[in-house]
């Protein structure tokens, strides 16, 4: 195995400013793949569809993986790791793909708001991250200014918004993608963020085919549209390969509350891309949500919340020192 310390100085020196435009170019990815999946949910039964884009992510990230690292299998607990990050994407996705049958990408863009404050739950409860009241009222405060900036600041289409089995669904997904920035954070044990995405990409394959084995010989593969190809084409690079490794990559560095408030520009980013499509500028009226969910957002990435570093040493290989503040 080639000797990573070289290749990997500037993900642990990276300057702060640099990993959150990484993770604004992110969160314009992730807002994207709403639309495009929603596009070609249809074309694949769900499970199959992520097990496609999954297969070619890691088909496209084995030779940089080789070339820089070497391919060497990680050790059993380490591997089980992996596996444990890439169960909780795994279900995400396939929630996603099979909620975004039964629902539409503004319900389920809605609810994934709801993705920070689930996430900051989880980091207090296994990280010990302490929010303090302004992070923790800035997490509660964007969920309405998301969900104003969604609805165009009308309040008749959200209470015209429809729960159904397509929406629990998605919320199912949601508590499992909030667990991903703060086991990120928990597991990693300083090895290569680009080895940490490929082997976390690996074990996903391991999963969805466990769960679309039944279902692979009755697939019409001929009969799939150009357009699905091209969508999950798509997915598996830009928001797949890329948004993972640039998500794991600022965890170290941003803490997962902090990450995962990025989600908060979805909704704005959204509205762009329908702009983008001619379905025109968005009212006046959307402005307070804008600025509500630019303020929380802010807030949340001001500062560093305090973690519990004995904790943290106590399911980690790393060492905690007094005062740390890695969040």
């Amino acid at each position: 195995m080639r000797d990573p310390g070289n290749h990997d100085t500037w993900e642990r020196s990276a300057p702060l400013w640099g990993v959150h435009v990484l993770m604004l170019l992110a969160s314009v990815l992730v807002a994207s793949s709403f639309t495009v999946g929603a596009a070609i949910t249809h074309g694949l039964p769900p499970e199959i569809l992520t097990l496609v884009r999954f297969l070619l992510a890691t088909f496209f990230f084995t030779p940089l993986v080789v070339w820089r690292y070497g391919l060497v299998l990680p050790g059993g607990r380490q591997l089980a790791g992996y596996c444990a990050i890439s169960a909780c994407i795994v279900g995400f996705f396939w929630c996603m793909f099979e909620a975004l049958r039964y629902t539409s990408a503004l319900n389920t863009s809605v609810i994934f708001t709801l993705v920070p404050g689930i996430s900051g739950i989880y980091s207090a409860v296994w990280l010990g991250e302490r929010l303090g009241r302004q992070r923790l009222l800035a997490l509660i405060l964007g969920v309405p200014g998301a969900l104003w900036v969604i609805f165009r600041g009308d309040l008749e289409r959200l209470f015209a918004l429809d729960i159904n089995r397509g929406d629990l669904l998605f919320l199912a997904g949601c508590f499992l993608m909030a667990a991903y920035p703060p086991m990120v954070k928990r597991l990693h044990r300083n090895e290569s963020m680009v080895v940490m995405t490929y082997w976390v990409l690996v074990t996903g394959v391991g999963w969805l085919l466990l769960l679309a084995a039944p279902g692979l010989a009755a697939v019409e593969w001929w009969k799939v549209e150009p357009r699905v190809w091209a969508g999950i084409l798509y997915l598996a690079i830009f928001t797949t390969i890329v948004t993972f490794y640039v998500t794991q990559l600022a965890i170290p560095h941003l803490g997962p509350t902090r990450v995962t408030a990025y989600s908060y520009f979805y909704p704005a980013f959204v509205l762009l891309f329908d702009w983008g499509l001619g379905h025109g500028l968005p009212k006046p009226v959307i402005l307070p949500g804008v600025m509500v969910v630019l303020l929380a957002s802010v807030v949340l990435q001001s500062g560093a919340g305090t973690i519990d570093s004995g904790r943290l040493a106590r399911h980690s290989r790393l060492p905690a020192k007094a005062g740390e503040e890695d969040f």
